[in-house]
């Protein structure tokens, strides 16, 4: 579980960064961009999380090709990504292969939906993945989700004439230490380990207080043997006497008794409330999490109806176009009409003039 969570942090901060850094670059992204190389190398990681040992003929292999190999299957417009992958001249490994394909469905925009039909199956997803895998669990649904923001990226890669068989795929945690995901995980790791420190306080608190009922315990196995030792020496002494200080011992021996009792209430009660203070920072923690779920979802949709905002834009812009220019073709025509009328008047006026001349 750690390591999912480690995963989908660092797919949040790839994505995010990629994001971000492509629209101010405000050009088209190739092979050589790092943020688009570092997300590739975070991909591949999250792919390969959980990823089953599959045997060869040969011998064991391990590769990410397998399931991305089954989305064609169940999307057919991947069939073509997948034969061009196959048709690479320069590809040798499966690994090869899973890179170049996705660098294709980035390409296409489709890396989304294309992952989204592939985790839907868990059934056929079960043949490639154990069952802890984050392609198996919640984490890779959101990151699949996440993925739906890449379609604002616009990106020309090289696949063909690119060493994708021997690239060594290491994740460069320094382009993401000054981020804001990573400022606000240093609070949440502020808030889990001061929720850990009371957890240890109270756990000390506990065993403090099982040395205290320990020795308390001893205390009274003591006492029981001292009055056990009083009533063998009565048989030998004075009875009454004897009877006056047990009873007066008794008496002290219940007054510390009542007292260790009263220190035992207080201890337990103070670990309740300590208890319940942990459950309710718990409970906090959790909420805070449902939270950022909701708000990446929300920037999802919003992020979704830009681009649908901007599709409208364009459809408005070139249908002004077409209306300007035919516009233009009207007001053209109009100029030709005007000029024959006025020549065709021109005309007219001299024969009139010819005419009143004859006449003369």
């Amino acid at each position: 579980a750690v390591e999912r969570a480690n995963l989908l942090n660092m797919a949040k901060l790839s994505i995010k960064g990629l994001i971000e850094s492509a629209l101010s670059f405000g050009r088209t992204l190739d092979s050589d961009y790092p943020p688009l190389q570092q997300f590739f190398v975070v991909m591949e990681h999250c792919l390969k999380h959980g990823l089953k040992v599959r045997k060869s003929f040969l011998s064991y292999n391990k590769t990410i090709w397998g399931p991305l190999e089954l989305v064609e299957k169940l999307y057919p417009e991947a069939e073509e990504i997948a034969a061009s992958v196959r048709d690479l001249p320069g590809l040798k490994t499966p690994l090869g292969r899973a890179r170049a394909w996705l660098r294709l469905a980035l390409m296409q925009k489709k890396m989304a939906d294309y992952l989204r039909c592939l985790i839907i199956q868990r059934d056929l997803l079960s043949d490639f993945y154990e069952y802890h895998a984050l392609m198996m669990e919640e984490e890779g649904a959101v990151i699949v989700g996440l993925l739906v923001g890449l379609n604002v990226i616009d990106a020309n890669l090289c696949v063909k004439g690119e060493d994708l068989d021997t690239q060594v795929g290491v994740i460069d945690f320094s382009m993401y230490l000054k981020s804001d995901d990573d400022i606000g995980g240093k609070e949440r790791n502020v808030q889990i380990a001061a929720i850990l420190d009371q957890k240890n306080y109270v756990e000390e608190l506990n065993r403090q207080l099982n040395s205290t009922v320990n020795s308390l315990h001893a205390r009274v196995d003591s006492l029981e043997k001292s009055n056990t030792k009083l009533i063998e020496e009565v048989t030998k002494v004075d009875v009454e006497a004897e009877l006056q200080t047990y009873k007066h011992s008794r008496q002290g021996l219940d007054e510390m008794y009542n007292e260790a009792r009263r220190q035992l209430r207080e201890e337990s009660q103070l670990r309740q409330d300590m208890e319940n203070e942990l459950m309710v920072q718990v409970s906090m923690k959790h909420e805070i999490e449902l939270a950022m779920k909701l708000l990446e979802k929300d920037i999802h949709e919003k992020q979704d109806a830009l681009i649908g905002l901007r599709q409208q834009l364009d459809e408005v812009k070139a249908i002004n176009m077409e209306m300007y220019q035919k516009l233009q073709v009207t007001e053209d025509a109009m100029k030709e009409k005007n000029e024959i009328i006025s020549r065709l008047e021109d005309k007219t006026d001299q024969i009139n003039a010819t005419m009143k001349q004859l006449e003369q």
